[in-house]
């Protein structure tokens, strides 16, 4: 069993170097292409490309995935309303009420003037 792991392991290494490797590669052969014609500025070394990755990676975040926004993937959302149905359907209608009471008390009351919290509320 420690065998399978072990070569679990190694294969993610080795797929993670390659795919590192490409897109280092990548941005490299593209920086070199387009911006020393366009700005005149000098061409990247491999491990310059490299770094440079992983510099937009650290700035931008490591989120992952083309074109995800903070709301995640659709299919994922149905989890949470999944768990909020099962979760109301266990409920009497006064627990329901109450439930509802404290949401527009503490989310939904944005209209009126914010009260400022006392060592009760805390």
């Amino acid at each position: 069993m420690k065998i399978f792991w072990i070569k679990k392991i190694l294969k993610g290494i080795i797929f993670f170097l390659v795919f590192a490797s490409f897109f280092s590669y990548l941005v490299m052969w593209l920086w070199n292409m387009i911006i020393p014609a366009v700005t005149g500025w000098t061409t990247l070394t491999f491990w310059q490309a490299a770094g440079l990755l992983l510099l937009s990676k650290i700035l931008v975040g490591f989120r992952g995935g083309w074109g995800r926004h903070w709301g995640g993937h659709p299919r994922y959302n149905y989890f949470w309303k999944n768990k909020w149905d099962e979760k109301l359907s266990h409920m009497t209608a006064e627990e329901r009420e109450e439930m509802k009471k404290q949401w527009s008390k503490n989310f939904c009351d944005w209209q009126s003037e914010p009260t400022k919290p006392t060592t009760e509320n805390r």
